[in-house]
């Protein structure tokens, strides 16, 4: 019995397994025959899909269409920015004597040219001041000279000669003080400009720090605008830039690169730039408004593009180019954007011939009539 056991069992086992290995081996057979029958539908419709392309092509007649086709341009990384006309110079004129006004000698809004009188004080107090000051000064000088010649014939001591030449310093000193003070009472334009406020009126009586005027210098003006964080280091290099003023009709100036802030002037993170502008007419004003175009980085020998000729499908970006009379899809990769022109960093060569008008009613490998080839992107706005 023990013997019938061990011969029986190894014959069991093998009964047991022998139908485990044919289903396992039928079920990867059926696998893979989904697997190529899959493949082969996927084949057929891809074939079919582009029979239909090509017959519903040759059905349709052919496109009017416009063609660019692609030179090497030039295209700008540009920021356009906002900013505000500030005066070149701001200057709060004040007395620097006490005393009652006698003379207004402009009016708010006159151009005043450095050194013009603006307003006179009342000079009675300083020119008694003065006098009294020369005549104690002419006093002190010819005793000076009087005791220097004793002094020279050995009268008297060098002590003597040495006081007298201290009372005739001290003297000269408030002579030239006085002398000082009378002319402070004529205030005049530190810097040409525009008066923008005047405070002295005629008869006001004057303390010493009081304000007179506010004098705008505006001959030449500065242009301000703030630069985020994030363009502050290809700002730094600029030299020029081109701004745009609304106020005046979208008038075009250039503006100077003079200042830029080494550190942000509010939570913003904005860097201050200031441009100077030449403003000899005073034409531009201090608070106008304007845009500024700035270049942060040139690109030669690109191509570009406009940009509504780009088609965009399942997050890739498409042109259309004519191939021997039929349009042909092109995958693309962008660049930079500069108005309504784009950079195109791979997918187009020299010579190659993108549709620009036309394109949205077309497919790949419908025929093309051509109606005009473009050489220029600018022509296509024309």
């Amino acid at each position: 019995m023990k013997r019938n056991h061990i011969i029986t069992s190894p014959q069991k086992h093998c009964f047991i397994k022998k139908p485990i290995f044919f289903s396992v081996l039928f079920l990867a057979i059926l696998f893979g025959a989904i697997i190529g029958l899959s493949k082969t539908i996927e084949t057929e419709k891809a074939r079919i899909t582009a029979e239909k392309k090509q017959a519903i092509a040759k059905e349709r007649p052919a496109a009017n269409v416009v063609l660019l086709s692609i030179n090497p341009s030039t295209i700008y990384d540009r920021i356009n920015l906002p900013g505000v006309i500030e005066p070149w110079e701001k200057l709060i004129l004040s007395s620097k004597v006490h005393g009652t006004v006698i003379e207004v000698a402009v009016r708010e809004g006159d151009k005043v040219t450095q050194g013009q009188v603006i307003a006179r004080l009342d000079p009675a107090e300083f020119q008694i001041a003065l006098d009294s000051a020369r005549a104690t000064y002419q006093l002190s000088e010819a005793n000076h000279n009087r005791i220097t010649t004793l002094f020279n014939k050995g009268i008297i001591p060098s002590a003597e000669l040495e006081k007298l030449g201290a009372e005739l310093k001290t003297s000269k000193a408030a002579f030239k003080n006085a002398k000082l003070m009378l002319s402070r009472c004529t205030i005049t334009a530190p810097i040409p400009g525009v008066i923008q406020r005047l405070d002295a009126t005629k008869g006001l009586l004057l303390s010493v720090a009081d304000p007179v005027a506010e004098i705008l210098q505006i001959d030449k003006v500065k242009a301000v605008v703030g630069i985020p964080e994030s363009d502050v280091d290809q700002v730094r290099g600029i030299k020029n830039v081109t701004l745009t003023i609304q106020a005046l009709k979208n008038k075009e100036v250039t503006g100077r690169r003079h200042f830029l802030a080494s550190a942000p002037e509010n939570g913003a993170r904005l860097y201050r730039l200031e441009l100077a502008i030449d403003n000899e007419n005073n034409q531009i004003l201090p608070g106008m408004f304007f845009r500024a175009q700035i270049v942060k980085e040139t690109f030669e020998n690109s191509a570009v593009v406009p940009l509504y000729t780009v088609i965009k499908r399942e997050n890739r970006q498409f042109v259309y180019v004519e191939e021997s009379g039929v349009a042909q899809l092109k995958l693309v990769e962008l660049g930079i954007i500069e108005d309504w022109r784009v950079q195109i960093t791979s997918g187009l060569s020299p010579g190659s011939r993108v549709v620009v008008e036309g394109h949205r009613d077309i497919d790949e490998g419908h025929k093309l009539n051509i109606v005009r080839v473009l050489n220029d992107p600018t022509e296509a706005l024309l």
